[in-house]
């Protein structure tokens, strides 16, 4: 099984020494299990087969049978080696350097600035399961991090980088000294260039928090407007049709996935949504979002 969400690699691409899952492309060496490209940060474990009187024989560690996953080789913090390695960004980018900085062999001290008051996470499901425990989207546990001599810095925001003093100014006023900088600050969510765009109640996706004001917003009676109609926009309407009374696309395509997947694809999910229940207003979009008089979205 992938390491990343457990897609059957029975299904994958296999060539050039290479298997390429079929899901969401994470590649993987076929000699060492070592994962080569991402998504996901585990390698597949490799298993020890010989052949005794035409008998194969699979030696294996039992923990590996049950995660089917396994992490690369890592060193550890060297107390002596004083060269600073500083990650500005808590998201996927972030995640994967600090651990391949141990994987090559750096023993120096690492810190991660993450301004989520959180280690770093599964961004991606954030609007597919807004329910979801941070427990259950965390990439490495903090002991991890403890025992790799990885310095987390949670709800901490760089604002500033003095690359000749080799300093970067925190949002609290205080500063680090760094030997390297890697920036993986990612982007911002776009929000909708029309007025009431920042009215309360008018959401987007990007961080965590986001899913936890999002989930609580939703109930029986409520009405929820989607905008756009490719992936996260359809992935949150799936989630929250069965929570509310009504949900409702607005895109400025004829079907859904149009760009990325044709007409009829898209008429095929577009149809399916609507057996679930899902309104579409296609060719369409937002002029603009009208406060209720309390400061919350109450029509587009």
């Amino acid at each position: 099984m992938c390491t990343h969400y457990g897609a059957p690699l029975e299904q994958s691409a296999l060539g050039d020494g290479r298997l390429v899952c079929q899901w969401h492309g994470a590649c993987f060496d076929i000699a060492t299990g070592d994962i080569e490209d991402f998504p996901g940060l585990d390698s597949l474990p490799c298993y020890q087969v010989k052949v005794e009187n035409h008998q194969v024989k699979v030696r294996a560690r039992k923990s590996e049978l049950k995660t089917h996953k396994r992490i690369k080789p890592m060193v550890k913090r060297d107390p002596n080696n004083n060269q600073h390695f500083v990650v500005i960004g808590g998201g996927p980018s972030g995640a994967v350097c600090i651990e391949t900085l141990r994987q090559e062999g750096f023993r120096g001290k690492i810190t991660l600035i993450a301004k989520e008051n959180y280690y770093p996470y599964d961004r991606i499901r954030v609007n597919k399961t807004m329910d979801v425990a941070m427990s259950e989207i965390q990439l490495r546990k903090p002991e991890f991090y403890n025992e790799y001599g990885i310095d987390i810095k949670k709800g901490c925001e760089a604002v500033g980088i003095d690359t000749t003093e080799k300093k970067i100014k925190l949002q609290d006023g205080s500063s680090m000294n760094y030997d390297v900088v890697y920036i993986a600050t990612g982007c911002e969510a776009r929000r909708a260039p029309i007025p009431g765009a920042n009215l309360k109640n008018v959401i987007v996706f990007r961080e965590y928090n986001n899913a936890v004001y999002a989930q609580a917003l939703l109930s029986p009676e409520k009405h929820v407007v989607v905008l756009g109609s490719s992936f996260i926009g359809m992935e949150a309407a799936a989630y929250c049709v069965d929570q509310v009374e009504k949900v409702t696309i607005v895109s400025k395509d004829s079907v859904p996935f149009q760009a990325s997947m044709g007409p009829q694809i898209g008429a095929g999910v577009m149809k399916m949504f609507e057996k679930n229940g899902v309104h579409f207003v296609v060719n369409s979009g937002f002029k603009r979002c009208i406060d209720d008089g309390n400061g919350t979205v109450g029509s587009v």
